[in-house]
């Protein structure tokens, strides 16, 4: 027993860094350029440009701002901008589905590119499901007009030193984060893979992972997206490759997927704490998810048979 978790650990671990550097050496240079251009004012300002479009979505024009930080950034900073603004919650609940389809979209758009996907294709998806998703929302969700500030925040502006102090914080804590988590995925998978209980995984969703139109041999990675996110799935799906236990089609499908609903876990909770009903953030994507991937196959069919 002892042999065996000493060889699983010389075997996933070396991986487990190198992937945790690679991830990081997009994250660290990216989240600082757009910390930058968020506190000089370049988000704020190309949020502007959106305005127009999200009335039609039934938002005003300040849930642009929050949508383009949650592109940029990540959810928790989409959150923070939320608590300075006196949004009603059927505005909170419509942006909050457009952030969990297209938040942290260099990064994860970089990665899904790493594991065989478009970047294009991938970034098209993404924003047009949260357009799809917010209309739809906006035609079901019952009007609502009391306007509510989730958190009072300060309205000073914080000074240039301050916000990079902070940055360097979150951005250690998210280092080590990443660290911890992908040693620990790829030290998992190796157990599970040598145990056999990754096929009896793959064995007990099939029938689900069939109804979504994705390969069997996707299940455990469908599960790390959905629960820690998809640039930890990504880390797998890159090990996955190397090894050839998945090939660039069965990558592509999960990718499609995934880019809409992914991290159904933490996300959806994060929300959930400012009053945002599950539902109405976790059941669209799922459908949409789904819906994608069978649009894929079935363009994939017309054009081979073309």
């Amino acid at each position: 027993m002892f042999t065996q978790l000493k060889e699983i650990l010389h075997t996933a671990l070396p991986k487990a860094f190198k992937t945790a550097i690679w991830l990081l050496s997009l994250m660290v240079p990216i989240s600082l350029g757009v910390t930058l251009l968020q506190y000089i004012g370049v988000i704020s300002w190309a949020a502007g440009l959106l305005n127009p479009l999200f009335h039609y979505l039934g938002l005003s024009g300040q849930c642009a701002f929050v949508f383009l930080t949650s592109i940029f950034l990540n959810i928790y900073s989409a959150i923070a901008v939320i608590s300075s603004l006196p949004l009603t919650i059927r505005e909170i609940t419509i942006v909050a589905l457009m952030c969990l389809i297209s938040h942290n979209m260099i990064i994860e758009t970089i990665i899904q590119g790493k594991t065989g996907s478009s970047k294009i294709k991938m970034v098209f998806i993404r924003l047009l499901s949260s357009i799809i998703s917010a209309l739809l929302l906006n035609y079901l969700l019952p009007a609502e007009t009391v306007k509510t500030v989730v958190q009072q925040v300060s309205e000073q502006q914080p000074t240039l030193w301050f916000v990079l102090e902070d940055w360097a914080i979150k951005m250690s804590i998210l280092a080590i984060k990443v660290v911890v988590f992908v040693s620990s995925l790829m030290v998992l998978q190796q157990i599970l893979e040598k145990s056999g209980i990754i096929e009896i995984i793959s064995k007990v969703l099939a029938p689900l992972l069939k109804l979504m139109g994705l390969p069997r041999r996707t299940s455990f990675l469908w599960i790390v997206a959905n629960v820690l996110g998809l640039a930890y799935g990504a880390a797998i799906m890159i090990e996955e490759l190397e090894k050839e236990k998945l090939n660039l089609e069965e990558s592509d499908l999960l990718n499609h997927h995934i880019a809409v609903s992914h991290s159904l876990l933490e996300d959806t909770l994060l929300f959930m704490t400012i009053g945002v009903a599950a539902f109405w953030i976790t059941i669209p994507r799922i459908l949409l998810a789904v819906a994608v991937v069978w649009m894929y196959r079935l363009s994939k069919m017309i054009f081979r048979k073309v």
